[in-house]
């Protein structure tokens, strides 16, 4: 059944049936299998920690400075970092047992960021902030790329929008509850304390991965991983350009992300430099989003088979765009919550459908290079546009740049109309 689903979603423009919507007949629950439990679990609880870094970390940059370019610098350091290692880690990915990468790279971060509560005891130190985070934002892209070839293996091709729907909602519960004791953290011990609490849940990741067990890959499988570092490079490449939905996805979402990555920060800076609130305020803020993205990660399986896999992705980035525009004019809490979650509601569902589309077309020996070659490819500008971001709201005010981003993402979403993405996976009449 799990080839068969693989030849039925390989048509090069996705609009073929069994493209991952459905479950096949008589198959167990999700929950009930226990290595994708386990590795849900692991996935949760790791969500819950990075919650408090995706707080702590600018909050740290703006106690020490009060500046939002130097968040806006911080962010795009950590992004160049992970551009350059997107480049290597499908290649790596595809080459190593990834149940031992994944737990090698938990391990790697929970050193790392448990460097900065201890260091920050005898004061701050920023410089330690643009040393961790790069190598962590590295290494964790290396996680991320195995990620994506571990849930397939996990669940197979044809419950793959429902796995990555599952894995999103209850990463997003956990997002919900992790800004919020973030908050409540950073204002009682500071922001290093949240640091810390996220280096420990890499701990506990990497202890729940040793107990997750991945079929052998085939001989054929791994033979075609090692074929030579740049044709392996070439390859994710060679894949993207020749597929055109993923070709016009990657031209689309290089723009999303140069203009969307620094949004987290531009956020914070308005919450707290614009609006005058606290860090635990900033928690309750982020929470809200998080509570956004669980919602979109739940509904997104039920909107892509009633809508198709274009008309979603195309709807879910005009509303991203809308709701960054709205950010930079809100002035009150609530509508700044509402709008952070419908922005997050809607990243999360257009990046499911693209990440389910991706695995279910793409070869299982080729996954992890054409997944790095993919995100390379998207966020090579992106650290570049978070500085651009957070620069140009310190020097003229978050409300027009919120409004020139939001407006550029609802232009995007037009371009899209007039690419293949928009007739691809047209849901099929019964």
């Amino acid at each position: 059944m799990a080839h068969e689903a693989d030849r039925r979603g390989s048509a090069p423009d996705g609009t073929t049936a069994g493209t991952g919507d459905e479950a096949p007949s008589g198959a167990r629950p999700l929950w009930r299998q226990r290595d994708f439990g386990v590795f849900w679990t692991a996935q949760t609880l790791s969500v819950l920690g990075d919650s408090f870094a995706l707080i702590a970390l600018p909050l740290l940059v703006l106690e020490a400075t009060g500046s939002l370019a130097r968040m806006g610098l911080l962010t795009a350091v950590g992004g160049a970092a992970s551009v350059v290692a997107a480049v290597f880690a499908g290649v790596v990915v595809d080459r190593v047992d990834r149940r031992r990468l994944l737990i090698a790279c938990d391990l790697v971060r929970l050193a790392l960021y448990g460097l900065i509560p201890l260091v920050w005891l005898s004061g701050p130190r920023i410089w330690l902030l643009y040393t961790v985070l790069p190598l962590c934002e590295a290494v964790g892209m290396l996680f991320a790329v195995g990620y994506v070839t571990v849930v397939r293996a996990l669940v197979g091709t044809a419950r793959l929008t429902e796995a990555n729907g599952r894995l999103n909602a209850t990463a997003a519960t956990a997002g919900v509850l992790g800004p919020l004791c973030a908050g409540l953290v950073a204002a009682w011990s500071g922001p290093a304390a949240a640091v810390g609490v996220n280096a420990a849940s890499f701990g506990v990741s990497a202890l729940c991965l040793f107990f997750v067990r991945l079929g052998p890959r085939t001989a054929d499988e791994r033979a075609g991983a090692r074929t030579g570092l740049w044709r392996d490079l070439r390859v994710g490449v060679a894949f993207l350009r020749g597929h055109p939905v993923l070709r016009s996805l990657t031209a689309l979402l290089f723009v999303f992300s140069f203009l969307t990555l620094g949004l987290n920060d531009l956020v914070i800076y308005h919450l707290k430099h614009d609006l005058g609130h606290d860090d635990g305020t900033v928690g309750t803020v982020m929470a809200a989003g998080a509570l956004g993205t669980g919602t979109g990660a739940l509904l997104v399986a039920r909107i892509r088979r009633r809508l198709g896999f274009g008309a979603t992705w195309t709807g879910a980035v005009a509303v991203c765009g809308l709701a960054f525009a709205g950010l930079g004019w809100a002035r009150d809490v609530p509508v700044v919550a509402a709008l952070s979650a419908a922005f997050l509601a809607c990243v999360g569902i257009a990046g499911t459908c693209s990440l389910s589309l991706r695995q279910e077309v793409t070869p299982e020996h080729l996954l992890g290079r054409v997944t790095s070659a993919f995100w390379t490819l998207q966020y090579a500008a992106a650290p570049i546009g978070a500085a651009v971001l957070t620069w140009a709201a310190e020097e003229r005010g978050t409300t027009p740049v919120a409004l020139a981003a939001g407006a550029t993402c609802v232009l995007l979403a037009g371009a899209a109309l007039f690419t293949p993405i928009r007739g691809s996976g047209r849901p099929q009449s019964r």
